[in-house]
This record gives C-alpha cells, sequence and structure tokens, in this order.
C-alpha cells in the first residue's frame, strides 16, 4: 500500500497500472473535503484527454491500481 500524504494530494501525478481508453497518466484537480477538513474525494484529470474522474482518495493507496507519480 502506498502512503500518501492528504496534504500533498492537489496536483499529485498518478499513473493506472491498468489503462481505460489510452488514459495512464492523471493529474490531481481538485480535492474535496469533509467538515473537518479531512480529504474525502479526490478529481483526477486525464492528462491525454483531459477527462475527469471522482473517486475515494484512498483508492490510490492501491498499487496495483495507481502508482505514484508518471511511471
Amino acid at each position: 500500500m502506498h502512503r500518501v500524504s492528504p496534504k500533498k494530494l492537489l496536483h499529485s501525478k498518478w499513473t493506472a497500472t491498468k489503462p481505460v481508453r489510452k488514459e495512464k497518466h492523471f493529474l490531481v484537480t481538485e480535492v474535496q473535503l469533509d467538515e473537518h477538513e479531512k480529504p474525502q474525494t479526490v478529481t483526477l484529470e486525464a492528462v491525454y484527454s483531459h477527462r475527469e474522474t471522482e473517486l475515494d482518495w484512498r483508492e490510490l493507496r492501491d498499487p496495483e491500481r495507481w502508482l505514484v507519480g508518471w511511471q
């Protein structure tokens, strides 16, 4: 499991281990916080197509789905 700091999520770079529709590289463009200022979801933007996807930020910790940085 990746160690991901919630404070450093915004503008971080990620690589999908199983690309879909040629989308492999992503940037975190938005972090949604709860009432206690803790991250809940992130918005990922595909570098290739600029398509946006929202997911729970904890999913980025799964090394079978995501790699930190651009590989």
